[in-house]
């Protein structure tokens, strides 16, 4: 089941669209032993799942098969609008990651069968969803379980000093704008402040990790996946080994042949969701 919804956000100054996937009966309740598919007080886990660059909500249902692999394994997927914000609060602008965290959430466990215990909660992304994921998992150890990171990372202070040797093109602060014709893109630097501001930031996922380490605070797992040929490669590759080093548990895929491409996502979508998130691939039933 699809159900797509509008609301006023608060935290966005604007009206916004969510997707969402959520189980209904399929020909896996026909192969099943249990006779009752929807019975009141029951839930589903969780996954929040965030679209990259230039996407929106609807991208996932688009563009891979996710509303099948939700059904299969009984599986709720939430997908919000970003409008290319870097799901970052925005300086004297619309509040992107209080919006996931502070409104999408609490109302879609308000208003849909979504279980609200960390074990059952998930977040995922691509791309600039990959460091939206990356950076909410770590930020907010307490609430999710395990992380789904494809084809990119949260953004590292080392990529994004424009004199230091592992910086990155195109993730600078400072983008190039010499076509007045070219798709505007978010600018960092508005977003993030000054190189000296984001490292001690809470837009700064690695300063998150370090402290999630010194508390003592659970530790999501997290799954990275990327295409060998994928511009994103180093990005995944950076946040894996940073994670991995603190002693986080961390898993890193990566397959020759793909680019930044739906065919990737698809393929992983499939494979974390039937294999690697810790997923019961069945509705939480009252008493359970």
């Amino acid at each position: 089941m699809v159900v797509k919804f509008n609301f006023l956000s608060k935290y966005l100054g604007m009206q916004t669209n969510v997707t969402m996937c959520l189980p209904s009966f399929s020909f896996a309740d026909i192969m099943g032993d249990r006779k009752e598919v929807y019975v009141q007080g029951m839930k589903y886990q969780t996954l929040y799942l965030l679209h990259g660059g230039s996407g929106d909500d609807s991208d996932y249902v688009n563009f891979s098969n996710i509303v099948r692999y939700a059904d299969d394994h009984k599986l709720a997927v939430v997908m919000p609008c970003d409008y290319n914000g870097g799901y970052t609060d925005v300086p004297k602008g619309p509040k992107y990651l209080k919006y996931i965290m502070e409104e999408l959430i609490p109302l879609t466990r308000a208003f849909f069968p979504l279980s609200d215990k960390r074990e059952d909660t998930f977040v995922g992304g691509l791309s600039m969803g990959a460091a939206g994921a990356m950076k909410i998992a770590l930020t907010y150890p307490e609430l999710f379980s395990a992380a789904l990171v494809m084809s990119g990372g949260a953004k590292h202070p080392d990529t994004l000093k424009p004199d230091s040797p592992l910086a990155l093109p195109g993730l600078s602060m400072k983008r190039r704008s010499d076509d007045p014709d070219a798709m505007p893109m978010p600018n960092l630097s508005k977003i993030h402040g000054t190189w000296e501001e984001f490292v001690g930031s809470k837009h700064n996922a690695f300063l998150a990790a370090e402290n999630d380490v010194k508390e003592g605070k659970p530790l999501p797992e997290f799954f990275f996946a990327c295409g060998q040929d994928d511009f994103a490669l180093p990005t995944c590759r950076l946040g894996y080994e940073e994670l991995k080093k603190l002693g986080f548990k961390a898993s890193m895929l990566e397959l020759p042949g793909y680019k930044h491409e739906w065919d990737f996502w698809d393929l992983i979508l499939r494979k974390a969701i039937g294999e690697w998130l810790p997923i019961r691939h069945s509705a939480i039933y009252p008493g359970e």
